[in-house]
């Protein structure tokens, strides 16, 4: 394709390299934010989404161990009901 035009690989990979040398100083000219403030938002932002997650996990947990009871006093009704004797404390099945 570029051949059929006269243009050759090295000036297609020229060019690439200067669009991106430009598009580099555009973005650098034009942020918001100083490299330090950058970096100090995201730190900030990590912080948060860490927290998040571990709260995020701690409900999690808290969840499975409300349902892990509430199947286990399921299961001991049922082995009430049934007439089992019921299995003791602290004793997985």
């Amino acid at each position: 394709m570029g051949n059929e035009r006269g243009i050759s690989p090295g000036s297609v990979l020229v060019a690439f390299v200067a669009g991106a040398a430009v598009g580099a100083a555009v973005a650098l000219l034009f942020a918001p934010a100083t490299g330090e403030e950058t970096r100090e938002y995201l730190g900030q932002r990590a912080r948060e989404g860490r927290d998040r997650a571990s709260d995020a996990a701690r409900q999690g947990r808290d969840i499975l161990n409300r349902q892990r009871d509430q199947i286990s006093n399921a299961f001991d009704r049922v082995r009430e009901r049934a007439g089992a004797p019921p299995r003791p404390e602290g004793q997985d099945a």
